[in-house]
């Protein structure tokens, strides 16, 4: 079995695209569709168990994959990684901001360290990221920069240290895009709303109940797939998006949309099932998160 992309075979044939947080969820499908599609992936992450996993799996499918240990907070780390991708390969074409994580605390809980911990890695770590690609490789070659940020629009109660990183990420990427327009380098933002993601899993156990019942509160009326998030991604680096740049792509089913007093209205089993609603999943290595096994 290999990845049913809706994109073009050997769309990526000879570029090099870095995929930060590669080891897991949305980055390791992108990983996966890109490889598929002809690119070589650089997976970078912070644990080498995941990144060596998910580097045999491509290798597996025919894929060409290369991975590094790095933190992105760090920023002498996130130099030599890129330098080193670059002394392998020669360039960086496409770069995916995929790296993030946050905890569940309201905000007069927050201490300083932990908002540090959350800005730095969401915010910090993507600008650090984005600029080294740009100066060691974009600037003279031109390249497509992807950062991922999330469903933020009307406030993200219990995570708004998420919210503020995410925020500004979405600033960065329209001034990037607005700087680095010059040297034919495109900047965009994908913002994932409610995915059925391995990142589910990462939360306490007793919010499971509440992260099952989420669906009901999206119009599409379903959690969003990975393989549907990383389309959009896959699609902005493309060249079909060659004139798109400073936007942000938001997937997820019109979530920022519902309003109190306006009565939800899920689309039925038949609407459910018309070919342009029902879930799009081409990943064939996807795994269910745990918390809808439970």
């Amino acid at each position: 079995m290999h990845y049913a992309s809706v994109f073009a075979p050997g769309l990526f044939a000879g570029k090099v695209v870095i995929v930060t947080g590669g080891g897991s969820g949305i980055g390791r499908c992108t990983a996966h569709e890109l490889a598929t599609l002809g690119a070589h992936v650089a997976l970078v992450g912070r644990k080498l168990e995941k990144l060596q996993k998910v580097a045999d799996e491509i290798t597996q499918d025919g894929g060409q994959v290369s991975f590094q240990v790095c933190d992105i907070r760090q920023e002498d780390a996130v130099k030599q990684t890129v330098a080193d991708v670059v002394a392998a390969h020669g360039r960086v074409d496409g770069l995916v901001n995929n790296a993030g994580g946050q905890f569940m605390t309201p905000l007069e809980a927050i201490s300083a360290k932990g908002w540090e911990a959350v800005v730095n890695t969401n915010l910090t770590g993507g600008f650090l990221m984005a600029r080294e690609c740009y100066l060691q490789s974009m600037n003279k070659r031109g390249g497509a920069i992807v950062n991922i940020v999330a469903d933020m629009w009307g406030s993200m109660p219990g995570m708004g240290h998420s919210g503020a990183a995410r925020a500004g990420m979405v600033s960065f990427t329209e001034t990037a895009a607005m700087e680095w327009a010059c040297k034919g380098v495109r900047v965009n933002a994908v913002a994932p709303g409610y995915i059925a993601s391995s990142g589910m899993d990462n939360y306490p156990v007793e919010m499971a109940p509440m992260i099952r019942e989420m669906a009901k509160t999206i119009p599409a009326g379903r959690f969003g797939t990975e393989a549907e998030t990383a389309a959009g991604i896959v699609f902005l680096l493309s060249p079909a998006a060659s004139f798109i740049s400073g936007t942000t792509l938001r997937i997820d089913g019109a979530r920022p949309q519902a309003r109190a007093g306006y009565p939800m209205r899920v689309p039925d089993a038949a609407a459910q099932a018309r070919d342009a609603v029902k879930p799009y999943n081409g990943f064939h290595r996807a795994q269910i998160p745990k918390v809808f096994l439970s």
